[in-house]
């Protein structure tokens, strides 16, 4: 079983930063992608950024420039800085890890809310 642990959220100004981690445990396939969704009130579930364990990485186009991926493998953890932040970055962010072998290996953290405001 692989559970997936969030942290880091909460609430932030327009222009600041958070950083979001999220650690993996359990029987991982060595090679996979890690990532980072998130889901504001009415919308549909969106990718923000994703990294594989090659270390390719997508970012939404809505984030490009302003957040920031990465990996720490040792610690089968990954983190999404997030700088210069909108009120429409407002939601909740959910770390997935996925791999294919023979099928679909999908899972997902329990999420975590980011509100930026004044």
């Amino acid at each position: 079983q692989v559970q997936l642990v969030e942290s880091g959220g909460g609430l932030v100004q327009p222009g600041g930063p958070l950083r979001l981690s999220c650690g993996a445990s359990g029987n991982i396939f060595s090679t996979h992608t890690m990532g980072w969704y998130r889901q504001a009130p009415g919308n549909q579930r969106e990718s923000v950024a994703t990294i594989t364990t090659g270390g390719s990485i997508k970012y939404a186009d809505s984030v490009k420039g302003r957040f920031t991926i990465s990996r720490d493998d040792a610690k089968n953890t990954v983190y999404l800085q997030m700088n210069s932040l909108q009120p429409e970055d407002t939601a909740i962010y959910y770390c997935n890890l996925q791999w294919w072998r023979r099928r679909t290996y999908n899972y997902w953290g329990q999420g975590t809310q980011v509100t930026v405001s004044s």
